[in-house]
């Protein structure tokens, strides 16, 4: 299980073929980390589930960066 309390800000998030695709902005609620802005300054959504581990000071996830940035939401709410 993941200890959310040692997710911070500015973390980088890897993907499981070890590239940075985004950065922690903070945590939002108890399943999602929210990621800093893009280039087209959108803020966006991972879910917790994908968090493979806290290592080294990074945010490890389950998929390639190409996959996580398909599948990333805008909102954590069902619309």
């Amino acid at each position: 299980m993941i200890d959310t309390s040692q997710i911070k800000p500015g973390m980088p998030v890897v993907c499981s073929e070890g590239g940075q695709f985004a950065t922690v902005d903070h945590m939002e609620g108890p399943e999602h980390i929210k990621l800093e802005k893009d280039n087209t300054q959108q803020h966006h959504y991972i879910p917790l589930g994908w968090v493979t581990s806290l290592e080294g000071g990074k945010v490890h996830v389950d998929r390639p960066g190409d996959q996580a940035m398909t599948d990333w939401m805008t909102t954590t709410t069902i619309q």
